[in-house]
């Protein structure tokens, strides 16, 4: 009997390189590129550090490489990498109407799965590309958030099914690793909500360790339930509500809308911060004589990072607080100019001017701008300085949005800009043109560039 999970795992395993369109592989390679590039720019945060002591202790296999050097089992690669390419927060998203992912957290399971059978590029990218469809169309019709899951739970059917793609799997075993993560994972949001802890970067990485250790499970003929979607007390029943996809009309086009981000910041600030730095470049701006700070955005932006209905943002004492809290980042872009990896530093979060502004900030969700979002990321920002003078400033996409796609040059900067302190330039330049021509070579070829990564700082 044909059920939702056999379907799905049938998209999954006729998925085929050459399904691609030419844009949707130029934008998947520079996703890898960004993603990477991200990863290895949080190699030395302290909670890496941590997990890459506690796998070193644990050891295992060696069939699959941690980025900056070493092996171990492949589950334990995928929820190291996917920790490196997440912790920062830096990476990409997609947006649905009720929901908010980041597709790009399952490169960690695709990369460790591909390399554990030495696939060739050409199979990471396809898996990769099923990973951003399942992704993303279960976020469109079927949205987690406001039941009080995170939206890792519908990451848990596209690791496992990418996983399972990237160890060559056929369709019945696909469907049994999807069914087995599936019913396994179902995330609580308050992972994201009130103060925040360091587990709000590590809960996709656990989704990534397990979807690839369900595609691991059925590899050996383990079996899920194979009516995890529609059956008795299953996802559709106890979580999601109804919905509907027809996968046998589903293409691998999706990464084409997701965004990547340009500030260091929670996805939906990004339209926000750049308001902040158009306010900066205005004449009479100094943020000494700020008065107040307004910001009218749409209701998505308001409840997740406005102090909405995910807890007040005023209180910021960490990097998980303050990248999810929009008056801490306006504050220190209005402040800084710039939101990167230094506004992070423990000491600049707590600093007594970024801090003050913070309190000077007020957010308001605004009808007429939430009916505009996803298409776009509307923002009013007003400041107002102690000599009466307003500034203003309107915004709805940015660069890495939608009609402003993220160019291969743009995402190189970026990603020089994160690598440089652990690597050379000619590594770089290796890394680089590895993933820009993927598809012919094997998936070692990368994953041996990026065992010569740096752990630490130049």
């Amino acid at each position: 009997m044909s059920t939702e999970v056999s379907r799905l795992a049938a998209f999954a395993a006729a998925a085929e390189f050459e399904d691609l369109s030419v844009d949707a592989l130029e934008q998947l390679k520079i996703r890898v590129l960004d993603t990477v590039g991200v990863a290895i720019g949080a190699l030395d945060a302290e909670p890496i550090v941590a997990i890459r002591g506690l796998i070193d202790d644990l050891g295992g296999t060696p069939a699959s490489t941690l980025i900056g050097g070493g092996r171990t089992a492949p589950d334990r690669a995928a929820f190291y990498n996917s920790a490196l390419s997440r912790y920062l927060d830096f990476m990409d998203s997609y947006l649905a109407k009720g929901e908010t992912n980041h597709p790009s957290d399952n490169f960690g399971a695709v990369l460790a799965a591909a390399e554990s059978v030495r696939a060739s590029g050409r199979e990471l990218l396809t898996a990769f590309a099923v990973a951003y469809q399942v992704h993303a169309r279960l976020s469109d019709v079927a949205p987690v958030r406001a039941r009080g899951f995170d939206h890792t739970t519908q990451g848990a059917y596209a690791a496992a099914a990418a996983a399972a793609k990237a160890l060559r799997l056929p369709a019945d075993q696909i469907a049994n690793a999807i069914a087995i993560a599936g019913t396994a994972n179902n995330a609580l949001r308050v992972t994201r909500t009130g103060n925040l802890s360091h587990w709000k970067g590590l809960a996709y990485p656990q989704v990534s360790k397990e979807g690839t250790f369900a595609a691991l499970l059925a590899s050996r003929g383990i079996t899920g339930p194979e009516e995890v979607f529609e059956g008795n007390k299953g996802f559709k029943e106890s979580i999601s509500g109804p919905f509907e996809i027809d996968w046998s009309t589903e293409d691998l086009e999706r990464v084409r809308r997701s965004i990547i981000k340009k500030h260091n910041a929670e996805i939906h600030s990004q339209s926000a911060l750049d308001a902040a730095q158009d306010v900066r470049s205005q004449a009479g701006f100094d943020p000494a004589t700020i008065t107040s700070v307004s910001l009218r955005t749409f209701d998505v932006a308001y409840s997740i990072i406005g102090g909405g209905e995910e807890g007040d943002k005023r209180t910021v004492r960490t990097k998980e607080e303050a990248d999810h809290s929009l008056p801490w980042m306006l504050a220190v872009v209005l402040l800084d100019g710039e939101l990167n990896p230094a506004q992070y530093a423990p000491e600049r979060i707590v600093s007594d001017d970024v801090q003050a502004l913070m309190e000077k900030v007020r957010i308001a969700p605004d009808g007429a701008f939430s009916a505009r979002f996803p298409d776009e990321m509307p923002a009013e920002l007003i400041v107002t300085l102690a000599d009466g003078t307003v500034l203003r400033s309107v915004q709805s996409s940015y660069e890495g949005f939608h009609d402003n796609p993220l160019s291969w040059d743009g995402a190189r900067r970026k990603f020089d800009a994160l690598t440089t302190p652990f690597t050379t330039p000619r590594l770089r330049d290796e890394i680089a043109d590895i993933i820009a021509g993927l598809e012919d070579h094997a998936v070692t070829d990368l994953t041996d560039a990026l065992a010569r990564v740096s752990t630490t700082r130049a």
